[in-house]
């Protein structure tokens, strides 16, 4: 009986390690990536911004996922742009034509590109990155680096952001993400601030109010902190932005919005 049933063991081993092997090969692993439950954004959402420090505008700005899907590796993707334009009357003090773009894969929301081209005044930076999301490796400018799974971009990073539970986060609470830029990752901590309800031109919103500790590759350049306001609903989409000055606050607000991928509900009138 002993004997018997040692021979069964065996057999149930073997199956288990054949079942596993077949597994792996049948179903290769960019199609094993995570999967992240996802009713913040999708396809076709535009969202637009004035751009300045208190009435004054200064420049308009939009975040905007293009409406069709592009694909990398077999799996559908969004394709975001994210731009800052300084206003023509304006251009002549200083000039600013900052462009983003990342693709964003549907199901696990992580990068497989990334893109900025930064024109503001004198300066100037391009810079590129893909990411093999399979194998852990960055490529940009020549070179790869090895990074940590799901590791984002500065634009991707904000966008998993909005998938997150934020509204039943305590105030005080601090989360991390992971950012590659130029060589390196960086870790992003983004703190709850707590809740609050705010007017832009675009409506009257109930919202979330949460400060990112912004390092080097972030959309906006600041030596003080930077808030953000998003719609405490399922869209969290960001209201409006604020980064502190010497004189001040300068930030973007929301003027409009379409394609959103449900209600509202966040929004007072």
């Amino acid at each position: 009986m002993k004997k018997e049933f040692k021979i069964l063991i065996i057999f149930l081993s073997t199956l288990l390690v054949l079942m596993i092997f077949y597994i792996a090969t049948a179903y290769p692993q960019s199609e094993r990536l995570r999967s992240v439950r996802n009713e913040a954004f999708g396809f076709g959402e535009r969202l637009d911004y004035k751009v300045g420090y208190k009435f004054i505008t200064a420049g308009t700005g939009y975040f905007h996922i293009l409406p069709d899907p592009v694909y990398r590796n077999g799996r559908k993707c969004y394709d975001i742009r994210f731009q800052v334009r300084s206003l023509q009357s304006l251009e002549w003090i200083y000039k600013v034509k900052d462009d983003y773009r990342t693709v964003l894969d549907v199901a696990g929301i992580f990068p497989w590109e990334f893109e900025q081209k930064i024109r503001e005044g004198n300066y100037k930076r391009d810079f590129r990155a893909e990411f093999d999301q399979v194998n852990n490796i960055a490529y940009a400018e020549g070179k790869s680096y090895k990074v940590i799974p799901y590791v984002h971009d500065i634009v991707s990073a904000f966008f998993f952001v909005r998938t997150l539970d934020l509204g039943n986060m305590p105030k005080d609470t601090v989360f991390y993400v992971n950012n590659f830029y130029k060589d390196s990752v960086y870790t992003l901590g983004v703190k709850i601030l707590g809740k609050q309800v705010i007017k832009v031109e675009a409506g009257t919103f109930r919202c979330i109010v949460i400060e990112p500790m912004v390092v080097e590759g972030g959309l906006f350049k600041s030596e003080g902190k930077i808030l953000i306001w998003l719609t405490d609903d399922e869209r969290k989409i960001p209201v409006k932005v604020a980064t502190k000055i010497l004189i001040g606050y300068v930030g973007a607000e929301l003027t409009s919005y379409r394609g959103l991928r449900g209600p509202l509900t966040a929004k007072l009138d």
